[in-house]
């Protein structure tokens, strides 16, 4: 599709099953927003049919596009998805959709014209269905650390919804370093570092109980991600 108003990318590894559900919503949206769109799938490392079912839904929409990845990583999804959008603006959102698609008119004109917006659980008017103490109280946690150690005036940095005004997306996913979780930390820590403005948009957010973020398992890497973005900042890596 060339030249589309929106781009939606949606990283996938082993998403076979939410997929078909998944994209039917982020098709129908499409077809009856009125938006010129571009929907991209990014299917990466998967060892599941999530390649064979996205480009099923390819055969049968012009404007679904499948970029297999052979290597690991949300962040490396996310990269290769936005490198090769056409859209004026480039949104991703994550497989689960835990936020409804229809959301996304808020991130993009005429409601909103900004480089960058991405959903906030935290922002004032933010709303969080069946999430657990336990889930709640670990992100909260995670986010104070990014607060002191990279990024103090955000709330939410983790919330799987971004959008990224194309000229602003080239920038900053060519200077991404970081493949894995914390991949859209480092984004906007280089945005911010770049004087790129960043809004929260309040979102309405279902919990998932199929979650691919393990807190035991991702915690310290993502922490230990942290250190290496202040780091790179203080070297000048990023400028």
């Amino acid at each position: 599709m060339t030249n589309p108003f929106l781009s939606i990318i949606i990283p996938a590894r082993n998403e076979e099953r939410r997929l078909p559900q998944t994209l039917e919503q982020v098709i129908g949206f499409s077809q009856t927003s009125g938006i010129s769109s571009e929907i991209i799938v990014v299917v990466n490392a998967s060892t599941d049919r999530s390649l064979e079912v996205a480009s099923a839904f390819a055969e049968r929409y012009p404007n679904v596009r499948v970029l297999p990845e052979d290597l690991p990583g949300k962040g490396r999804a996310v990269k290769k998805g936005m490198l090769a959008a056409q859209g004026e603006y480039r949104f991703f959102a994550d497989a689960d959709l835990s936020m409804p698609i229809e959301e996304v008119r808020r991130f993009i004109p005429p409601v909103v014209d900004v480089p960058i917006a991405i959903a906030s659980r935290e922002a004032p008017g933010a709303v969080r269905y069946n999430e657990p103490a336990y889930r709640h109280f670990t992100g909260r946690v995670f986010n104070t650390l990014i607060r002191a150690l990279v990024l103090p005036s955000l709330s939410d940095t983790q919330c799987g919804f971004k959008m990224f005004r194309a000229d602003v997306a080239h920038d900053l996913f060519s200077r991404q370093t970081l493949m894995g979780w914390s991949f859209d930390v480092e984004l906007l820590y280089i945005a911010t570092r770049r004087g790129v403005p960043i809004l929260e948009i309040p979102i309405p957010w279902y919990f998932n109980p199929d979650s691919k973020v393990s807190v035991l398992r991702d915690s310290w890497r993502m922490f230990t991600d942290l250190l290496v973005i202040r780091r790179n900042g203080q070297l000048g890596l990023y400028d």
